[in-house]
């Protein structure tokens, strides 16, 4: 994940944004001034892509899951209900929504799962 071509601030600025992406924090991305003026703008093109990006691997996901193994759906939920503030922080309405969002991916797809039928006894 590391790139060669990066200073030294930059790999900190990552690993500090990448250490908080189990709370909030990480979709809070702050990078400290000096090297705010280096990040340009993303522009109303790169959002939409952005945005067609994250419609399409949300349901890549739900197909995978909607494959997935019983222990597989379980870790899912579980990751779901994990997503939590750090211990003394206050609950935020992104960390609320998305382990809202992750939930609802879930039983989206459960309800692509595929039921096998039993197979006739012999």
């Amino acid at each position: 994940m590391s790139d060669p071509n990066s200073t030294r601030g930059e790999t900190d600025i990552r690993r500090s944004a990448l250490s908080r992406w189990d709370d909030e924090g990480g979709a809070i991305f702050s990078v400290p001034a000096a090297a705010a003026d280096e990040i340009p703008e993303i522009s109303n093109t790169e959002m939409v892509h952005l945005r067609v990006r994250v419609i399409a691997l949300e349901n890549l996901l739900i197909a995978v899951l909607a494959e997935g193994s019983d222990k597989q759906i379980a870790v899912a939920r579980e990751m779901a209900e994990y997503i939590a503030p750090r211990s003394g922080s206050t609950q935020h309405p992104l960390t609320i929504k998305a382990g809202n969002h992750m939930a609802g991916m879930i039983e989206r797809a459960l309800h692509f799962r595929t039921v096998e039928a039993p197979s006739p006894s012999r």
